[in-house]
């Protein structure tokens, strides 16, 4: 099933992290049935007088759709180079994007950063769902079985529970909703408000809410919801250990300037030890 005529968008750069993305986006492609197109940006390339950069850039282009088609040859693979800053060209691009891929890292970022500047601001910025592939191989491969979505207010999550949902169904995985709370009144003596039974009820009643539709449209994706107490930046990190994909929303930014991520989506960008696909919703 086609989700979108939009094409797969990919940054490949040669780096390790960069090859873990293309092959991501590769099996991405492929279930989404959709075209994927290759990018690598470098602003050396608007010079004429960097033939070796011009070189370079060509060759890291030339192997990636190589390694794509060994990888699958049934998807359409397109590449080019743009004279750009890598994260400026993927966000400019994400607008006519299914989605943008993107490795945790590339070159000229230090080893010790958990997500690099490229992944980071075409994350923030761009206008379609973002995937910053990172973790294990098994969790990259698919070895979980499972699609793991973050909900906060049933209102808002239609679109990453809808994400979540497809991609469960094309993998042939299972979804688990996550949702975090907590009870003040555990935390401080005497504060008024909500007990945590109270709490509990209320957030299982949030989840329920918000998966009603997707359950309906995909009968076939088995589902389980989890709310357990707690900071959701850890609970999200901890179901993520058994992932093969973790899927957050985040609000588009009323400026039209792509999504605000928050410190909870930084954190699983930063930290998740798997894919992380962020999804916009107005």
């Amino acid at each position: 099933m086609r989700a979108t005529d939009r094409p797969l968008i990919v940054g490949v750069d040669g780096s390790e992290p960069g090859l873990d993305a293309l092959d991501w986006a590769v099996d991405m492609a492929a279930l989404w049935q959709l075209p994927l197109r290759v990018v690598y940006g470098s602003r050396w390339h608007a010079y004429e007088g960097r033939t070796a950069h011009r070189t370079t850039a060509q060759d890291v282009v030339g192997a990636a759709v190589e390694r794509a088609v060994r990888r699958l040859s049934v998807i359409q693979v397109s590449a080019e180079v743009l004279p750009e800053e890598p994260a400026a060209a993927l966000t400019r691009l994400s607008g006519g994007a299914a989605a943008v891929v993107v490795g945790a890292r590339g070159h000229g970022e230090l080893a010790a950063l958990h997500l690099g500047s490229v992944g980071l601001s075409v994350a923030a910025h761009a206008l379609s769902p973002v995937v910053v592939v990172r973790g294990a191989r098994k969790s990259r491969e698919g070895g979980f079985g499972m699609v793991t979505v973050g909900i906060d207010d049933p209102r808002e999550a239609g679109p990453a529970v809808e994400f979540a949902f497809l991609e469960a169904r094309l993998r042939g995985s299972a979804v688990t909703a996550v949702h975090a709370w907590r009870c003040p009144a555990q935390e401080v003596p005497d504060y008024p408000g909500m007990t945590a039974q109270e709490h509990r009820h209320r957030a299982e009643g949030l989840v329920t809410e918000a998966l009603r539709g997707a359950v309906s449209a995909h009968p076939e994706v088995k589902v389980a919801h989890t709310t357990p107490e707690g900071r959701a930046r850890a609970v999200l990190l901890e179901a993520a250990t058994a992932s093969d994909l973790l899927v957050v929303g985040a609000r588009r930014s009323t400026a039209g300037l792509g999504m605000r991520l928050g410190p909870v989506n930084h954190a699983l960008l930063h930290h998740a030890p798997c894919p992380v696909a962020v999804v916009p919703h107005d």
